[in-house]
């Protein structure tokens, strides 16, 4: 349905344990597997080619329906749209997505204005958590309330971020094509009338 339309979706990773370049990150989640721990974050997932007008601006909101998708992934822990975070510490005038009679001179809002899409690029990033099954020993408590150590045995993911980066694809996915019948069915009621 996305892929007719001229909708497309891709990821990428960011960063996994604050390493940025991918040599760095493969010695990050190597070093993670010696020690028995594991690391964790961030994908960034871009939508192109999406229509202006998708979503609603106030209890269906394009980017609360996305964020509450990226959420309801096991191990996801943040969400980002567009600058996300990094607005807070801007001004207006700088995060304001301006326009000229050719359209958008910017898309720090990541494609998408008080809930609707814009037509630029829609941009999330996800935090991702490391897994908690490791090998180390750690501190918890039993059934019964009593404290132990427990380590996990066996095979463990030292990372899970590039397992999650087409599952997170996939929310996208889903969440566009939901508004994009929401849409079309609100065309086709109002056509009737």
């Amino acid at each position: 349905m996305l892929g007719v339309r001229g909708i497309r979706i891709g990821s990428r990773i960011l960063e996994i344990h604050g390493c940025t370049s991918p040599q760095d990150m493969e010695k990050e989640i190597a070093h993670a597997m010696e020690i028995g721990d594991s690391v964790g974050g961030i994908v960034e997932i871009t939508a192109s080619g999406c229509p202006p007008g998708l979503g609603d601006p106030v209890f269906g909101k394009l980017d609360a329906m996305i964020g509450m998708a990226m959420l309801s992934i096991g191990a996801v822990k943040g969400v980002e749209i567009g600058e996300g975070f990094a607005a807070a510490r801007m001004r207006g005038s700088e995060q304001n997505d301006q326009m000229d009679e050719g359209g958008f001179l910017s898309n720090h809002a990541g494609g998408i204005l008080g809930g609707i899409s814009t037509g630029e690029d829609i941009v999330v990033r996800i935090a991702v958590k490391p897994t908690p099954s490791i090998a180390r020993e750690q501190r918890t408590v039993d059934t019964g309330g009593k404290g132990r150590l427990i380590s996990v045995r066996g095979r463990h993911d030292p990372c899970i971020v590039p397992r999650l980066a087409p599952v997170a694809e996939a929310m996208l996915a889903l969440v566009l094509a939901d508004a994009l019948l929401l849409q079309e069915g609100t065309r086709a009621w109002i056509s009737q009338r």
